[in-house]
């Protein structure tokens, strides 16, 4: 084979050129050696003059950070898409729980617009009715029952208060004469209640909420229980657990109390640790449940529950409103505040024709302490 030409010689700087060989076949078999050209590669241009660098062997890419703003964004997304969920679930279950309450007990009701706006009284009602088979003297199984809890809430136009009234207190009710407060609900349903509150305080009520005590323990565990502060309590409700009952035991202080603790802490008559409490004693506890069902609600363990919040609480409750009016009035009571715990005060006590005995307050302290809720 003939020797093949010699390449020009370089120049300097410039790139060398290199020559492959490409096998070929031959007459009887294998493959004989041959040049294939091979095209220079396009040298990079060198700085200063000097030969250029070879290329470097491609490194790993460095794992991309990732940016705390991007990681704020997420958790914001996060959060929206939660409050979003919560928002859905609650309107969905309100739809569903609206127009429990009849016509006559709408017809006694005021309109106060938009609870965010004006200043919106609300009754919040809760009956004693219990369930077939209970023990407990007095309570009624079935048919109209008596009031167990009766409370005012005035919130909106930067107005936060709370009045409990004692379920013993005297007043007329009309129709009926004088009786026991919760003997209205008995006797007429909500409608005659809401009728004798505003005769009895001469203030308009605007929308009425009954709490159904069978469902009240699944709101409260579906917040996780609350912490509820106070002094120590053992109680029997329904003759307690060897009557077929529930027997509650709380020691004083801190305690974290699921759906039927509460249920039982909010219905306690007879405290013995304490047997000199009375019904204003009782009502305080009431309020000191519902402002530690607020207090769970708002902490960021309740906000991680918050769907389920947000179903059970209207599932809990009967109202005039729909979607829309609770969840402006659930809105209006988070923004609020907590608004001090207030009871009617009675000044007195008298014997009703039945020869029970009932409370009975003075007309310049009942306007007195009404006044004092309106301001609130």
């Amino acid at each position: 084979m003939p020797d093949e030409p010699s390449a020009p010689p370089a120049e300097p700087g410039a790139r060398p050129s290199y020559r492959r060989y490409r096998a070929r076949p031959r007459l009887f078999g294998g493959r004989d050696e041959g040049p294939m050209p091979r095209e220079p590669r396009a040298a990079r241009p060198a700085s200063n003059g000097a030969p250029p660098r070879r290329r470097r062997l491609r490194e790993a890419p460095a794992r991309r950070r990732i940016a705390p703003a991007r990681i704020v964004l997420w958790a914001l997304v996060a959060v929206l898409g939660w409050i979003a969920l919560s928002a859905v679930l609650f309107l969905v279950s309100a739809q569903l729980a609206q127009d429990r309450v009849d016509s006559a007990t709408k017809a006694e009701l005021s309109s106060a617009g938009l609870p965010v706006l004006s200043p919106t009284t609300v009754l919040i009602l809760g009956s004693d009715l219990r369930a077939k088979g209970d023990a407990e003297p007095g309570a009624a199984t079935s048919g109209p029952s008596r009031s167990d809890s009766i409370q005012l809430l005035r919130v909106g136009g930067g107005h936060s208060a709370k009045l409990s009234i004692p379920r013993d207190m005297a007043v007329q009710i009309p129709g009926i004469g004088l009786q026991k407060i919760n003997a209205a609900y008995a006797a007429g349903g909500p409608a005659l209640a809401v009728k004798t509150v505003k005769q009895f305080l001469g203030i308009d009520v605007d929308h009425v909420v009954l709490v159904s005590f069978a469902r009240f323990p699944d709101l409260v565990d579906a917040m996780g229980g609350v912490d509820y502060t106070g002094g120590c309590v053992v109680s029997r409700i329904n003759g307690g657990f060897r009557n077929g009952g529930y027997t509650l035991r709380l020691k004083a202080g801190t305690t974290r109390i699921d759906g039927r603790q509460a249920l039982a802490l909010a219905r306690t008559r007879k405290n013995e640790c304490n047997p000199r409490e009375n019904d204003l004693t009782r009502q305080r506890r009431q309020q000191k449940i519902l402002a530690a069902m607020k207090r769970r609600t708002l902490s960021p363990t309740g906000f991680v529950r918050w769907p389920w919040i947000a179903w059970r609480a209207p599932q809990a409750v009967s109202t005039d409103m729909g979607a829309a009016g609770m969840s402006g009035l659930a809105a209006t009571i988070a923004l609020a505040g907590n608004a001090p715990t207030r009871i009617l005060e009675p000044t007195g006590s008298v014997t009703l024709p039945d020869g029970g005995a009932a409370l009975t307050i003075g007309d310049q302290s009942r306007r007195r302490q009404v006044q004092r809720f309106l301001d609130g």
